[in-house]
Order: C-alpha cells, then structure tokens, then sequence
C-alpha cells in the first residue's frame, strides 16, 4: 500500500500538513502486507508554488505515483474531485500529528474520513472557518472585515464592509 503524506520538510518525525495542494511536500509511504513501514520517500510537490491549479497538480502527482492514500489536514474540492475519481482513499489528520502517527492510525483504522476546505488548503482568498482576527462586529457599517476566514491560516476574506 502506498500512502502519500502532506508534509512540509518530509519524513515521518515531520508533522501532518494542514494543506494539500500547497504543501511544501509529500512523504511517501509504502507499507508491506504486514503492516510495516517498508520504504519512505520525501519529494517536493509539483503544484506547491503554482499560481492556479495547486490542488489539480498535487492531486495529479499522487495519482502518477500509484498513491492508494492521501494524507492532509484538508483538501480541497478540486483536489478533492481528482482524488475521488482515481480511487485514492482521502484521509484527514490533525496536523500535531507526525506522518508515522498518522499513518499508523490509519493503519489501525482510526482515521477514516477527509476534512474539505478551500483549495490550497486554507491560504487565503477562500471564505471558512479559520484564526486571526475577525468575525466582530466591527467599525463602520456592516459586520467587519471578517479577516482570518481563510480556513486556518488567517488570510482570507469575510463578509461585510468596516472596519477589522
């Protein structure tokens, strides 16, 4: 089984990265029949600095290595849809996770379902959840800037006009 990790120096002390299509790299893991980790290869990601189409091109990747699984802290739907129609299995994991936690959790069966969020995993200019500053009520009219609504890394844009 191949499972393919977003990290973003690589290897299995390295942790989860909370991103997919923008992820520094990918950690390769194949395990034998039995379990074990037989082979770990750390390789950058194609789609990391792309301008468009991050997730499509990280999604490609893992397709054009025989990935049975992709690991993230979340995809994206573009990511999402390529993955899917491959028949690669999406999982999601915390990212104070390592890749050898989370690829021994999956193992074990306690990781089983992919968390979505906007592509590129939450960098910016998509609207979510996320920290940073935001979500008030804000100075002006409406109901504040809404910074920190980029899924996680506090760079995306909220709704509404005033102040932050």
């Amino acid at each position: 089984m191949r499972i393919i990790v977003s990290t973003v120096n690589g290897g299995l002390d390295d942790r989860v990265n909370p991103a997919f299509g923008r992820t520094p790299t990918f950690t390769i893991v194949d395990v034998d029949e039995s379990g074990k980790v037989a082979n770990v290869q750390v390789v950058p990601n194609p789609g990391y600095s792309q301008p468009r189409g991050a997730g499509v091109t990280a999604a490609q990747f893992c397709i054009d290595q025989g990935a049975d699984v992709a690991i993230s802290g979340q995809f994206g739907p573009n990511s999402s849809g390529v993955l899917q129609a491959a028949g690669i299995k999406m999982v999601s994991a915390p990212a104070n996770m390592t890749v050898r936690e989370a690829v021994e959790a999956f193992l074990r069966g306690e990781l089983t379902g992919a968390v979505m969020g906007p592509e590129g995993g939450g960098m910016g200019g998509g609207y979510g959840a996320g920290m940073g500053r935001g979500g008030g009520m804000g100075r002006g009219r409406g109901m504040g800037r809404g910074r920190g609504a980029g899924g996680g890394m506090g760079r995306g844009r909220g709704g509404g006009w005033g102040g932050w």
